[in-house]
């Protein structure tokens, strides 16, 4: 399960996609271990939401950032979640003078910790507000990694849920 959260009002991450179950093969040979690292497809999850002009406001031109971390449902500390993004396009509506908004970091392996946010990526914006301004963006695909995977942790069902969070940088 995944759940999106924003700190101002206004501001919306949307989040897409579906439950990764990851498939390990049984161990047929005594001494012999799992991979230990598995991947989900490059876009088991997707992210969009937008920006108004209230909150671009009060980001001085500086950067909006997603944040991420995990809740525990049932879980090993063994095993370590990692999430990676590709992709993302941004769109600035409304009048705005030498405007850019661009989606930065994220693209190699970030390590999600358990109850509390580490940043994900940051969505720059530069420029001039005019009139009714907002940034959208979309097509951010998020990859997932786990590792830990070993003989040694308790054969049975773990489930963790990735909370994103969008706010000031």
């Amino acid at each position: 399960m995944i759940i999106a959260d924003n700190h101002l009002t206004g501001q919306t991450i949307t989040v897409g996609g579906s439950n990764w179950i990851v498939s390990v093969p049984s161990i047929t040979e005594a001494g012999s271990n799992y991979a230990g690292t598995y991947e989900s497809t490059s876009n088991i999850i997707t992210l969009s939401g937008s920006l108004p002009g209230s909150f671009l406001n009060l980001l001085s031109g500086g950067a909006a950032r997603v944040s991420m971390h995990y809740d525990v449902i049932s879980w090993n500390n063994s095993l370590h979640l990692y999430a990676k993004r590709s992709g993302g396009t941004t769109n600035i509506s409304g009048i705005c003078l030498g405007c850019t908004a661009t989606i930065n970091g994220g693209t190699t392996y970030i390590e999600i910790p358990q109850a509390v946010d580490t940043t994900f990526f940051t969505i720059n914006f530069t420029g001039v507000l005019g009139l009714g301004n907002s940034v959208s963006y979309s097509g951010i695909n998020v990859q997932l990694q786990i590792s830990g995977v070993s003989v040694t942790i308790p054969a049975t069902t773990y489930n963790a849920q990735i909370v994103f969070t969008i706010g000031p940088n």
